[in-house]
């Protein structure tokens, strides 16, 4: 069994292959061809310190592999959040383990390229204006997943100061990387001039106000995966056409959207899983005034088919 670095993912992994490889997982588990595992999370406190496991999982067989990923979580006084991930590998023919895969690295392109695949499937073509809200990891990792799929003429970047420098620093960061006019705005005028609006933050409460955003934006929030923590209201999920996940199971259990959701506001007819939509079996033509969100909560299936992009790369 191989064991496989952080930094040996980062030199065979690309963005583009990370976004391809992702949307034939999701077709492939829209086809039926596939299960995910739902996640499972367990945390103690000691000495102040709270140390939490958690471990997600899924079964694509057509792509020849079974996996696991698990992670632990410390949060301390001094830390809100140290995370540190491990994929296994195994393979679906011969049972046998492939390969043991750090996979911090696979973490940063698997969010973003998921959320590329929906981009590709709900976008409206002449969206020319990108916001993106926080400046972390994610935020520049879907930074470049989207300047990479969509021709984005503009990009509004909202986030505090705190992260990699906050939105200016973050604005020359997308001028300078991607050759595409940006700047930092305050998160009122990203919601109201969006017409794709990506939510990478930690916010624990709605980031703007739903009424805002303009007929015809997709909105793509990807920042938690607990019940208590949301970066959308409920104006946005009334008003949304279509709300789009990875996973049902998971999306009801981990998304605070739908968790903290007022009565009656998320119709279950409107939900859609992202695989069912790409193979044509969702029953939805997206017209130019739909407002459609994709909430991601992270499931396996994504995990796993980079998991198996990175083990054919590095040690198939």
């Amino acid at each position: 069994m191989r064991l496989i670095s952080d930094a040996e993912v980062a030199q065979h992994l690309t963005m583009r292959e990370a976004i391809a490889a992702m949307t034939a997982a999701f077709e492939q588990y829209g086809n039926g061809a596939g299960s995910i595992a739902p996640r499972v999370r367990a945390a103690a406190t000691h000495h102040g310190t709270t140390s939490a496991i958690a471990a997600m999982g899924a079964a694509l067989p057509a792509g020849g592999v079974v996996g696991a990923k698990v992670y632990s979580t410390l949060t301390n006084a001094e830390v809100s959040g140290r995370f540190n991930f491990v994929i296994v590998l195994f393979s679906a023919r011969s049972g046998e383990p492939l390969a043991t895969i750090a996979a911090n690295e696979i973490t940063r392109f698997r969010t973003a390229a998921a959320s590329a695949v929906a981009l590709r499937a709900l976008a409206r073509r002449d969206a020319r204006t990108l916001s993106i809200f926080g400046a972390g990891v994610q935020a520049r990792a879907h930074a470049e997943a989207f300047l990479l799929t969509h021709p984005f003429e503009r990009v509004l970047v909202a986030a505090r100061g705190g992260a990699a420098g906050g939105g200016p620093a973050f604005a020359d960061w997308i001028a300078t990387e991607f050759g595409v006019r940006a700047e930092a705005v305050d998160a009122a005028t990203a919601a109201a001039q969006g017409e794709v609006i990506a939510a990478c933050t930690r916010a624990i409460e709605p980031l703007f106000d739903g009424s805002t955003v303009r007929p015809g934006a997709l909105v793509i929030a990807v920042g938690s995966s607990k019940p208590q923590a949301r970066e959308l209201d409920d104006a946005l999920l009334a008003r949304a056409e279509r709300i789009v996940v990875e996973w049902l199971p998971a999306a009801q259990a981990e998304a605070g959207e739908f968790a903290r959701a007022g009565t009656g506001v998320i119709d279950p007819a409107r939900v859609v899983e992202l695989g069912k939509l790409l193979v044509g079996g969702a029953g939805y033509t997206r017209r130019p005034q739909d407002v459609v969100v994709f909430k991601s909560v992270g499931v396996g299936l994504e995990d796993v088919a980079l998991a198996r992009l990175v083990w054919e790369r590095v040690g198939g």
